[in-house]
């Protein structure tokens, strides 16, 4: 078997290649997503022809996406959901692997060694099989001096914690999802040290109404006493081993073995242009043992430089076709 763990992260081959060794091993060992190639009438050399097909992510509520279902997974990452709702599965055969991805991913933003992690995570609390709240603790671990934690739920900042933090010389990060965080910020707004940095994981939507990210990111700054530039962005979901980053603003950069494509949602296989509006796809080679090749539920826009845009969920009804042009900026 390949040392995939070399292969993708060491940098010393080319994506386009890599993409092509991944496709051509999950093909060969994924029956769900070969199916889904040849339904499409792609085979084991259709990577010649473009991007692999991508693999709507639905199907990891529908199926067990892996290239080794008869080997006992290191862990199973389950989506959110309330009672009853079908939830995603997602099978990490390597836990090692994405314990490398979410580290050096983050390390490719941020200075991990020198920082401070906070986690606020209501809901996703309440799931114990959450790759959010799993890659957060990774990132706990990594700090020795003790600071590091997840905030106890429904309790406002302690000032306390925060002058140690100050003390110690080192970067507080913050991570929360949306509805989290403006939770946390209506306890009452307190003044972070300036160089902090607020993550916020998405989840737009409250119990109460729903949020947009420019209204959330300006509320932040305001009750956390920072610039705006210090509230930053993550994309990642559950069917996915590696994460975006939106480091102040509303464009989202890659880790060099991740790349994201805007699809045309009436064939996923055509990538549309700079600024044009359509389905986001994702290519993580880090989903080297489930499916790296995914169509999300997403909707946004890509610039000329590879960065993105999330514009929320895709529906139909709200798409306006492939030749709508969102206005650059």
């Amino acid at each position: 078997m390949a040392d995939w763990k070399e292969l993708i992260f060491s940098g010393d081959r080319s994506f386009e290649d890599l993409s092509e060794k991944v496709f051509r091993y999950q093909f060969e060992n994924n029956p769900v997503y070969r199916i889904f190639c040849e339904t499409l009438g792609v085979d084991a050399s259709g990577v010649l022809m473009g991007l692999p097909p991508h693999y709507p992510i639905r199907g990891f509520k529908d199926t067990m996406v892996t290239c080794s279902d008869d080997q006992e997974p290191d862990m199973i990452f389950r989506s959110s959901g309330t009672s009853g709702m079908e939830r995603s599965e997602h099978r990490v055969i390597d836990g090692e692997l994405y314990q490398r991805s979410a580290l050096q991913g983050f390390r490719h933003f941020y200075d991990l060694d020198n920082a401070v992690i906070w986690g606020y995570t209501p809901g996703y609390a309440d799931n114990p099989d959450s790759s959010l709240i799993w890659m957060i603790n990774e990132l706990i671990n990594q700090d020795e001096s003790g600071l590091s934690r997840f905030l106890p739920l429904e309790e406002p900042l302690n000032r306390g914690e925060i002058e140690k933090v100050e003390r110690s010389g080192r970067q507080l990060i913050l991570f929360g999802a949306a509805f989290g965080l403006v939770d946390l910020v209506e306890m009452g707004s307190v003044q972070l040290p300036s160089d902090s940095i607020v993550i916020e994981t998405g989840g737009m939507k409250t119990h109460r109404r729903e949020i947009t990210r420019k209204e959330l990111h300006q509320r932040l700054s305001k009750r956390f006493g920072l610039d705006k530039s210090r509230i930053h962005s993550e994309y990642g979901m559950t069917e996915l081993l590696s994460q975006a980053y939106a480091t102040g603003g509303k464009w989202f950069r890659t880790v060099p073995w991740m790349k994201v494509t805007i699809r045309n949602p009436d064939d996923p296989m055509e990538e549309l242009l700079a600024y044009q509006e359509g389905l986001i796809g994702v290519v993580d080679l880090a989903n080297v043992h489930s499916c790296s090749f995914i169509l999300t539920g997403d909707k946004g826009i890509m610039d000329r430089q590879g960065q993105f845009q999330v514009l929320g969920r895709w529906n139909p009804k709200d798409l306006r076709g492939c030749n709508f042009l969102v206005e650059e900026d």
